[in-house]
């Protein structure tokens, strides 16, 4: 069964009679290795061919689906048809589907052949694609036997049309197929590599690029270069990506899974499609996580249309916009905190702060809100919409209040995602050796529970396999000492390209955090120490230095973990250690360095990882 993106129940309220039908056509008669993408938005001009067909040995297909039928066809030639409108009864002048589909088809061609890697190199075919591609018409409302009668292959070549009678439910799979392959006017036989797929993917839609890879390469620029290396999504991620409709979602994914990348693209996605009205609203618990996020839609010229705000600054806004008193300036921090949630809700069970307030609501790291506020932001989604999205993984859960309430359920909340739950497993950050590692950290904390989609599940991360250095473990006796030889590696790093950006220092307490950064910054590093709210700059090209639970959600080429000997033997403080480092660990993309001192049996096992491999 092919794979079709979105997934058809998401396109179904857009499709036509025909689209639908063909599209059924497509999953059920074609393998399992090809790949079809409805109505997506495609390269630089963003165009909408209905579909695009892609096989690794047969080549990539344009098809363009008319419903019209025989009597509403007044005229048709080459490069203009007229026919009766449905609504009117009367005529119009569209552009040939045949047209359509060719016009589509080389913007597709010219957005490839920027590729090298995609193309012929050299010989009379230089500069070619390396596959074949073309183009055609589906009409699902006209036979053969009418399109001969009709002499429409005047106007369209008779062999790029599939008609009505050749895509019924019981037509044979391999006549089907032929069909289509008989559109190719030659063939060619070179089959895509995956790597080549993935470029494909890359040049033709921008939306799946990952990270700052969206912005590397200007379609616009003739002269540009398509990089090397491509990261993009993989299948599964921009299936998911595209399929999200209203209503609840929850996604529970292991760390690296890309639940922050699709929670992205859901948020420019749903501020492009509804440039009036009210704002998106994205909320996440930790300060740096959400400024990573504006800084990103903000790229993008969204910052107007999507809120990103960690939530309690989302909550003392609600207050001050709302007339609503604060709390006491004197109470501790935790319970000014408390206090200042109680007080929204409220404000909100009493009338005087309005629910309703967002288009939708996208909450990432959710298992670090507590039930009452999954509740409260809830109650903000605009119910003609019912848009909400939430992001989990439990293992991540490293306050309090998330593992105390873990045994609640989504209802309870008002999160109403039965039978719109989807579980990421494999993790797309780290490499293979990285996330051994983490897991190894983490001990039993990873052990995999099941429940229903309405319950609190753990998943396991499954590694995609991707290869690096082994972790660096040093030992050494003293903090001072172990932040002098990190900084002396992060050097290193730097020599071999990664720019101070690209680097984070994870330290376990304040204490910890404040010396690696008085030692980076007398070395004469560029260092960025994240002290408080406000602190942290994503865009800034210097070395991020925080404590570890303030880097959840974060990602950074270059991690050093500093402090992580000092796990408790047993008990509930050993599981919440080893959930901060677990985290903490899988902040890292290609290299990772544990600073430890001491005989510990914890620095023990952690040494003794790089010699079992």
């Amino acid at each position: 069964m092919a794979t079709l993106i979105p997934a058809l129940g998401a396109c179904v309220p857009r499709m036509t009679a025909g689209e639908r039908r063909l599209a059924e056509r497509l999953e059920q008669k074609l393998d399992d290795d090809y790949l079809l993408w409805y109505d997506v938005p495609v390269g630089p001009q963003q165009l909408h061919p209905d579909f695009i067909v892609l096989h690794p040995s047969r080549g990539l297909l344009i098809l363009e689906v008319k419903d019209f039928r025989l009597s509403t066809l007044v005229q048709a030639d080459k490069d203009s048809w007229t026919i009766l409108d449905s609504a009117s009864g009367e005529a119009k002048h569209i552009q040939s589907p045949f047209s359509q589909a060719r016009h589509y088809a080389h913007a597709v061609l010219n957005a490839l052949r920027a590729d090298k890697r995609l193309t012929h190199p050299e010989g009379r075919r230089q500069g070619d694609l390396l596959f074949a591609w073309s183009y055609g018409v589906v009409l699902p409302n006209i036979t053969r036997k009418q399109f001969n009668d009709a002499q429409l292959g005047q106007a369209m070549s008779a062999d790029r049309v599939i008609c009505s009678d050749e895509m019924t439910e019981s037509v044979d799979a391999e006549a089907f197929q032929s069909r289509l392959w008989e559109m190719f006017p030659y063939e060619r036989y070179h089959t895509l590599t995956l790597p080549q797929i993935d470029r494909v993917r890359w040049i033709l839609f921008p939306q799946v690029r990952i990270g700052e890879q969206a912005s590397l390469f200007d379609e616009l620029d003739a002269q540009a270069e398509v990089p090397d290396m491509l990261r993009v999504m993989d299948l599964q991620q921009e299936q998911l990506a595209r399929s999200l409709g209203d209503g609840h979602r929850v996604i529970h994914g292991v760390a690296g899974s890309g639940k922050t990348m699709i929670l992205g693209y859901r948020a420019e996605y749903l501020a492009r499609a509804n440039a009036a009205g009210k704002p998106v609203l994205v909320l996440c618990y930790n300060e740096p996580l959400a400024v990573m996020l504006a800084a990103s839609l903000a790229a993008k010229g969204l910052s107007g249309r999507v809120h990103c705000v960690h939530f309690h600054k989302w909550a003392r806004a609600q207050l001050v916009a709302y007339g609503q008193g604060l709390p006491a300036n004197n109470l501790p921090p935790e319970a000014f905190f408390a206090d200042m949630v109680q007080r929204v809700i409220n404000g909100v069970a009493r009338g005087h702060i309005p629910t309703g307030q967002y288009l939708a609501v996208l909450i990432d790291e959710g298992h670090d809100f507590a039930p009452e506020w999954l509740k409260l932001v809830t109650q903000m989604v605009d119910p003609t919409t019912n848009s909400l999205l939430l992001l989990y993984d439990d293992a991540q859960s490293i306050y309090d209040r998330g593992r105390k309430a873990k045994n609640f359920s989504f209802k309870s909340v008002g999160i109403q995602a039965q039978g719109r739950t989807t579980i990421l497993k494999i993790n797309y950050r780290n490499t293979r050796q990285i996330l051994h590692t983490a897991n190894a950290m983490a001990g039993d904390l990873l052990t995999a529970e099941d429940r229903d989609d309405d319950g609190i599940p753990l998943v396991k991360p499954v590694s995609c396999g991707r290869d690096g250095p082994e972790p660096l473990i040093i030992n050494l006796p003293t903090l001072p000492e172990q932040a002098a030889k990190i900084a002396e590696l992060l050097q290193g790093a730097h020599a071999d390209g990664f720019a101070w950006g690209d680097m984070a220092v994870l330290c376990r307490d304040a204490k910890t955090r404040d010396l690696c950064a008085s030692t980076l910054a007398k070395r004469q590093l560029p260092v960025q120490n994240r002290l408080r709210a406000g602190d942290y700059d994503p865009l800034a090209n210097s070395i991020k230095v925080m404590t570890m639970k303030v880097s959840k959600g974060l990602e950074f080429p270059v991690v050093a973990l500093v402090g992580v000997e000092h796990i408790p033997a047993s008990g509930e403080d050993k599981k919440e250690a080893a959930r901060v480092f677990y985290v903490a660990a899988t902040r890292a993309t290609q290299r990772l360095v544990i600073s430890v001192s001491g005989p510990s049996t914890f620095a023990i096992n952690l040494q003794s990882l790089t010699t079992q491999r």
